[in-house]
C-alpha cells in the first residue's frame, strides 16, 4: 500500500481509503454489522489507514461501526478517521443542509461519541449551506480545530468560489468531490485549484456507485430506498450507453492488462494525480483488490484509450448532480 503525506500537516495516510457509506446501509439496502466490522479490518490487514465516514450514513450507524471496528483490532489506534458534518435529518428520513454554527458544534459531539475518539484526524463540511453565508461555517470549523477536536479540516462537493470564501476564515487540508472514469467535472476547476493551493484531492465514487463493477446488467432492477432507483445514468437511453462503455473499458483492461474493470477504475483514478481515492465495500472480499493495486500502473495510450471509448460509446452523459442532498426543510 502507498501512502502520501497531506499538504500543510503532519498526517500521512494510506492512498485508499475506505469508504463507508455502504456500510452504514441508508440508500444501500440495510447493513449487517459483523460482516461491515470484518470488511473494515479486511482493509486495515492490507494497508488502508484512513476510513472515511458520515453521520448521514445510516444516521449515525456507519459511524458506530466503524467505531466498534477501530476498537476491536489490534491497529485501530493507528487508523485515521475521516468524518463529515453539515446534513441534518428528520424523524421521517428527510435531509437537508445545515451549516450553522450550531450544528457544527452539535455534530462534533455526537460524532466523536459513536466513533470512541478524542479527535477526528479530518473534518469534512459534507455539503455546502447556500442558506447561509460559507464563512459562518468556516468560522465555526475554525474553532473546533483551535479546540483540538479535529486536526485537519477538509471539505466536500464544493466550488471553487465557495473553498475560496471558506479558506478566508478557515485553513483546507483536504477536498472531497465524486470522480471517476464516468464523472470527471472536477478536471477543469476543482483539481487544478487543489493542486494551485495545496489542498489534497479525496476523491468518492471511484466505481460509479457499480457500473465500473463490469457486473451491472440490461435487466437489473433496485429495491428499497437504492439511490440508483434515481441516478440518471440507470435510466435509458443513457444506462445502455454507459453499458457499452463498460464492456469496451473491461475488454481495454483485460486485453492491455489482464487486470479486471475494478482493478482498472481504481488505479485510473490515482494514475489521473489523485492523492487519495476512496474505496467502499461492505463484504471482506472485496478488499482483495488492494493485494494488486499499486504492482501495475498505465500509460499514455492507456488514458488516451478511455477518452476514445467514453467519446464513442456515451454520447448523453450526466454527472453526479442528482446526489446532492436539498438545501433547507420541505
Amino acid at each position: 500500500m502507498q501512502t502520501i503525506r497531506i499538504p500543510g500537516t503532519d498526517l500521512e495516510v494510506s492512498r485508499i481509503a475506505l469508504g463507508t457509506w455502504a456500510i452504514g446501509g441508508w440508500m444501500w439496502g440495510g447493513t449487517d454489522e459483523r460482516q461491515s466490522i470484518e470488511t473494515i479490518h479486511a482493509a486495515i490487514d492490507r494497508g488502508v489507514t484512513l476510513i472515511d465516514t458520515a453521520p448521514i450514513y445510516g444516521f449515525g450507524r456507519s459511524e458506530e461501526i466503524v467505531g466498534k471496528a477501530l476498537a476491536e483490532h489490534d491497529d485501530g489506534e493507528a487508523v485515521h478517521v475521516s468524518t463529515k458534518v453539515g446534513l441534518e435529518w428528520d424523524d421521517g428520513g428527510g435531509v437537508h443542509r445545515n451549516g450553522s454554527s450550531d450544528r457544527v458544534e452539535r455534530e462534533i459531539d455526537d460524532s466523536l461519541k459513536r466513533l470512541g475518539r478524542d479527535c477526528i484526524d479530518i473534518y469534512h463540511v459534507h455539503w455546502p449551506d447556500p442558506t447561509r453565508p460559507v464563512q459562518e461555517t468556516a468560522r465555526a470549523m475554525r474553532r473546533l480545530l483551535d479546540q483540538g477536536l479535529i486536526a485537519n479540516v477538509g471539505v466536500s462537493n464544493f466550488t471553487c468560489d465557495q473553498m475560496e470564501r471558506f479558506r478566508a476564515e478557515c485553513p483546507i487540508h483536504v477536498c472531497q468531490p465524486p470522480y471517476n472514469i464516468f464523472e470527471r467535472g472536477i478536471e477543469s476547476s476543482i483539481k487544478p485549484y487543489c493542486e494551485r493551493n495545496a489542498v489534497a484531492l479525496m476523491t468518492y465514487g471511484a466505481l460509479c456507485r457499480g457500473l465500473l463493477t463490469g457486473k451491472m446488467t440490461t435487466d437489473v432492477s433496485f429495491e428499497g430506498d437504492d439511490l440508483r432507483k434515481n441516478d440518471p445514468k440507470f435510466a435509458e437511453p443513457r444506462y445502455g450507453q454507459y453499458l457499452r462503455a463498460v464492456e469496451r473499458l473491461q475488454q481495454h483492461a483485460g486485453e492491455r492488462f489482464g487486470r479486471t474493470l475494478i482493478d482498472f477504475s481504481i488505479r485510473w483514478v490515482l494514475e489521473m494525480g489523485v492523492p487519495i481515492a476512496i474505496w467502499g465495500g461492505r463484504r471482506p472480499e472485496q478488499m482483495e483488490p488492494l493485494d494488486r493495486l499499486f504492482d501495475w500502473s498505465m500509460d499514455g495510450a492507456a488514458l488516451s484509450a478511455v477518452d476514445s471509448i467514453l467519446a464513442e460509446a456515451v454520447k448523453d452523459p450526466v454527472g453526479p448532480e442528482f446526489m446532492a442532498p436539498p438545501t433547507g426543510l420541505a
